[in-house]
């Protein structure tokens, strides 16, 4: 009686190694899931950040206000009979 009990539990043990630890196991599938989450939040970043690019290009190519302030702000522009000031800034 004890050794089909014990041959029994072996048997159910070897079948469960698949089922967890096996190629496509439990372990790998939570693997997976994580990995799937992390891909899909750096997929909401990227729209989020694509989208923000997108408004920007439509400004620049639809007026020329966005011009006018890139110009401004990154090169340092003015318009004619102008006066740029610059303040140092404190750190």
């Amino acid at each position: 009686m004890r050794w089909p009990v014990l041959v029994l539990i072996l048997l159910a043990l070897v079948l469960q190694y698949p089922l967890w630890i096996g190629k496509g196991g439990w372990l790998r599938v939570w693997e997976v899931e994580k990995q799937l989450a992390a891909q899909k939040e750096g997929n909401r970043k990227l729209e989020q950040r694509n989208t923000g690019l997108e408004a920007e290009v439509r400004d620049l190519k639809t007026g020329y206000e966005a011009v006018e302030e890139r110009a401004r702000f990154e090169l340092g522009l003015t318009k004619p009979d102008e006066i740029f000031v610059q303040t140092p800034q404190q750190k």
